[in-house]
């Protein structure tokens, strides 16, 4: 069975529907000629999504209401609070898809960097919330290609005191290598995923990918 297959296949990985207008929005930020203004509004249209469907995987009670015609209505409330983590700089693109869909909703940061002498990742910088540990969080990065700086900032979330199981890692693309090490190393993580690539390359880049996504999104590109 193939890495794909595997992936496609695994109960906490998800992959949104795959809509033609999903596929649509991919099309265009996958372009290489997509302007820059193009390639942020369309990107930014996934990340709501993405965000959508990871509140889908947090919990919730029973709430009754009574509605403008006096009526009993039987729905839901989430239950517990959310926070975002975005790993710097990519994943600072999916703060304000966050923020349209949680109002007031706080946001801690994390920066993670390959260790030039051991080719590990290295945390830099982390500001998280005060009370992060009674918090569900979403993890935000674009791409997911090795899994080497989420896994690490998932380490530092749990020192933190998160609980595993309340970890949602938010992603556009990623490589089923990442994604099944991610999830074979944290086996109570879900990951919600917008597309899951063929694999990557020798230079560990994501094919067929759509480049580097924060040099396009922040238009540092050379």
């Amino acid at each position: 069975m193939s890495l794909l297959t595997q992936a496609l296949g695994h109960a906490r990985l998800h992959q949104l529907a795959q809509t033609h207008q999903l596929k649509a929005l991919m099309t265009i930020i996958r372009d290489q000629n997509t302007p820059r203004g193009d390639f942020v509004f369309y990107s930014d249209r996934v990340i709501r999504l993405l965000v959508e469907e990871g509140l889908n995987y947090l919990p919730v009670v029973n709430k009754e209401v009574i509605t403008p015609m006096g009526v009993p209505f039987q729905g839901v409330a989430f239950e517990g609070r959310i926070c975002g983590v975005s790993i710097m700089r990519a994943g600072e693109s999916m703060e304000q898809g966050l923020r349209d869909v949680c109002t007031s909703v706080r946001i801690g940061k994390v920066l993670i960097q390959r260790d030039e002498r051991t080719a590990q990742p290295k945390l830099y910088y982390s500001k998280l919330p005060k009370d992060i540990a009674d918090r569900w969080v979403l993890l935000l990065d674009p791409m997911l290609a090795t899994g080497g700086s989420a896994m690490k900032c998932i380490e530092v979330l749990l020192e933190a005191g998160v609980k595993e199981e309340r970890i949602l890692f938010i992603n556009l693309i990623c490589s089923p290598e990442g994604a099944l090490t991610m999830l074979e190393q944290f086996p109570k993580l879900q990951i919600i995923t917008a597309e899951i690539d063929e694999g990557m390359d020798e230079q560990k880049f994501i094919l067929p990918g759509l480049g580097d996504f924060g040099d396009r999104y922040f238009g540092t590109e050379d």
